[in-house]
């Protein structure tokens, strides 16, 4: 299969002032190779830069003028060499009438979209364009079921190189680690658990910020005709459940949360972020996300990218229990779950002071995650759904 590709690809030296996008090009074009198809894209599109344009602006609209008719015109210059458009689109990159004609070309269009859960009540009315829709959480596919948009349910994509899929050959750093970006929840997880008496190494951006925050996060007082239009735009995007969320979080009284320095270090580049999931003890995921959608107290949780990943580089893994796990591993033998801070504790402690168990999760988490999870798996599930 031929595979035209927009995943996030860009054009730049420097990755654009948007989260982390880039790992989604280098395991997308390896999974493509390593299930012996092929992919194609169109020079000198930087599907990316699409990302950092407000929805509606003028130049959101010149990219997707630039970016679409380039793709247009790519696809009419290479008639018959096109099985499939596949492409990772926010709704406000889509530009409905060039899919209609690249349908019209003979060419399926296929999505990916992994913040589902998060970000959408309804499922944007601008995927109902597509002839299919990837969906990795298991926990959004009611939601599509009701927009009635026809999609596939399919892991995250993620790819590992062949030298890390022997699991055994892991080299146990101590302790546990949780290597993610710092937010509200996992900051106050991470200290609960850590006042139980766990040892946790944490990295990722965001952790090592020196300095008072609070006072840098403070706004400049707003007019009262700015405030009034802040609050009608947040209701239009969150509804009125969304505004009465924020303002319990507000009011209630944070945790104090106690995460000693020395059990934090710097975000790690690729490569040391695969040796660190690999080879540590116990490596943990953490599923919970702050939202307008629940209140932090009972927060929002769903299946999330290192559910696919740390087991299939070979970690021991242990992470937050959400609906869509069982559907993707045995829950005894091939990763471990918690739902709170006590199980958490009790299942990390446990796993560090039994390498036997250890050794089991790590050997059957990776082959299933390597078997039923990967790249060259969904994309033959894909195909069989759009050529039968």
């Amino acid at each position: 299969m031929r595979i035209l590709l927009s995943f996030l690809q860009d054009k730049t030296d420097q990755p654009h002032p948007v989260p982390g996008y880039r790992f989604w090009e280098f395991y997308i074009k390896n999974g493509i190779n390593e299930a012996g198809m092929q992919y194609l894209e169109v020079p000198d599109a930087d599907w990316a830069e699409g990302l950092i344009y407000t929805e509606g602006s003028a130049e959101l609209q010149r990219w997707k003028d630039k970016t679409w008719q380039a793709t247009i015109n790519y696809i009419q210059n290479n008639p018959g060499k096109i099985d499939l458009f596949l492409c990772y689109l926010y709704p406000k990159q889509i530009e409905e009438h060039a899919i209609r004609q690249i349908q019209k070309l003979g060419i399926p269009c296929v999505n990916f979209y992994c913040d589902n859960v998060r970000e959408f009540k309804t499922i944007p009315p601008q995927f109902k364009i597509f002839d299919l829709v990837w969906v990795p959480e298991y926990e959004a596919l009611p939601t599509y079921k009701a927009a009635k948009i026809k999609h596939i349910n399919l892991p995250m994509p993620i790819w590992v190189a062949p030298n890390f899929r022997d699991a055994l050959l892991a080299k146990e750093l101590p302790g546990a680690t949780f290597i993610g970006s710092k937010d509200v929840l996992r900051e106050q997880l991470l200290s609960e658990v850590m006042q139980k008496g766990l040892n946790v190494r944490i990295g990722g951006s965001g952790w090592l910020n020196t300095g008072n925050t609070n006072a840098s996060a403070i706004p400049a007082k707003a007019s009262l005709q700015q405030t009034l239009l802040n609050q009608y735009r947040f209701v239009q995007q969150h509804g009125l459940k969304g505004w009465a969320i924020r303002h319990t979080n507000r009011l209630q009284k944070a945790p104090v949360t106690v995460i000693p320095g020395d059990h934090l270090f710097e975000s790690p580049a690729f490569e040391e972020y695969i040796s660190i999931t690999q080879n540590s003890t116990v490596t943990l995921g953490i599923n919970r996300v702050p939202t307008y959608k629940k209140p932090n107290s009972h927060p929002l949780t769903y299946s999330r990218l290192r559910d696919i990943e740390a087991p299939m580089l070979g970690a021991c893994y242990l992470t937050e229990y959400t609906d869509g796990l069982p559907h993707l591993y045995d829950l005894d033998k091939e990763i471990w779950s918690y739902k709170n801070a006590n199980e958490l504790v009790e299942k990390a402690n446990e796993l560090l002071k039994n390498k036997e168990k250890r050794t089991l999760l790590r050997r059957n988490g990776q082959q299933r995650a390597l078997n039923d999870h990967s790249i060259p798996r969904s994309l033959t599930l894909i195909r069989k759904i759009i050529f039968g």
